[in-house]
């Protein structure tokens, strides 16, 4: 996966890392945590600036967010979690996981769009409680564009460090690569195989 993220970027540059981290935010194996570091280990080696990286992934992060905030909106609490009963095997998000969100964005408000956006677990589904609590779309695209150019600054800057201390960490740079997608695949595989939408009750309020 890492050989194909490398390719768009190559082929496609800042845009391929927009279109990169709006996948990211739509089918979950192709994770940010991934491409952003990536994607600052290329800007390190000249190709692309650090700036039009981290604008890049903000751009793609934040569009990828908008269709999570509009299913919240039209769809209801109740019949949000019947969608992730039928359909969230594949993108390992079940009725749980979105009355976690929700719960999440009730005890923190509007701000819990911003921090969730920082919070591995729950920064794409903290866009479903926004819509479902009808929060103003500008604020909404406000808060959730600080929280992702927080979010892809951290991890950019990360994989621009690394290629600046290459001569340092050369060495452990291609194993711990190939160790973190391994694990991502892994978590993934596992999420999709025990994936059970009966375990959580799709009940709820509109």
């Amino acid at each position: 996966m890492d050989s194909f993220v490398n390719s768009l970027m190559d082929t496609l540059g800042p845009f391929g890392i927009a279109l990169l981290m709006f996948l990211e935010n739509i089918f979950p194996p192709i994770p940010s945590e991934l491409i952003m570091p990536l994607a600052g280990y290329e800007a390190a080696s000249g190709s692309m600036s650090l700036v039009s990286v981290i604008v890049a992934g903000t751009i793609g992060s934040l569009l990828g967010v908008v269709p999570w905030y509009y299913l919240g909106l039209w769809m209801g609490l109740r019949r949000t979690k019947g969608f992730a009963a039928r359909h969230g095997r594949w993108i390992t998000m079940g009725p749980q996981d979105v009355e976690t969100a929700n719960d999440w964005f009730v005890r923190h408000g509007s701000e819990a769009v911003l921090f969730g956006r920082l919070v591995p677990t729950v920064r794409t589904l903290i866009s479903v409680p926004a819509g479902i609590a009808r929060m103003p779309l500008w604020k909404f695209l406000v808060y959730s564009a600080i929280g992702s150019a927080a979010w892809t600054s951290f991890l950019a800057l990360g994989g621009y460090w690394l290629r600046s201390q290459y001569e340092l960490i050369g060495g452990y740079v291609g194993p711990v690569s190939n160790a973190v997608l391994v694990l991502i695949v892994v978590i993934y595989l596992y999420r999709v195989w025990t994936f059970d939408p009966a375990r959580t009750d799709t009940s709820g309020a509109d």
